[in-house]
């Protein structure tokens, strides 16, 4: 018998990662190494027409466009501290395919630093600079 105690959490956590690997491998190789801070690279910027549809007024006709409502959205995303980062960088692509203007961006990046502190709106305007660099190539 071993003096030292295991960990059942941090066995099961194993386990469960182990066989998360393996599944993933079966189904898709290419998914081997994926990270998600590349997640957003992997997921297509959404045409101007879907995003009205779906988060603009088709179904709310006196509600938010979806510009407002993408904007709204990479605000809290900042004051969240800015960790999601591949998060931001899909939601600036998707702001500007909805008619958001660069300086758009950078104002609610710099409003979320009344709530979410500079070093958030720093971190979020480095994520919406590379997004929107991206998107010029």
């Amino acid at each position: 018998m071993s003096d030292t105690p295991t960990n059942p959490f941090e066995a099961m956590m194993r386990q469960t990662q182990e066989m998360t690997e393996t599944w993933v491998k079966a189904l898709n190789p290419a998914l081997a190494s994926f990270t998600p801070s590349t997640m957003d690279k992997m997921w297509p910027t959404v045409p101007p027409e879907m995003l009205e549809a779906f988060l603009g007024k088709q179904f709310n006709p006196e509600g938010l466009e979806a510009k407002t409502r993408l904007l709204l959205t990479l605000l809290g995303l900042t004051i969240q501290g800015a960790v999601a980062e591949a998060q931001i960088r899909l939601t600036v692509r998707h702001a500007v395919a909805a008619g958001a203007t660069k300086q758009e961006i950078a104002e609610t990046i710099g409003l979320a630093a009344l709530f979410g502190g500079v070093p958030a709106m720093n971190k979020a305007m480095e994520l919406a600079t590379e997004a929107l660099a991206e998107g010029k190539s």
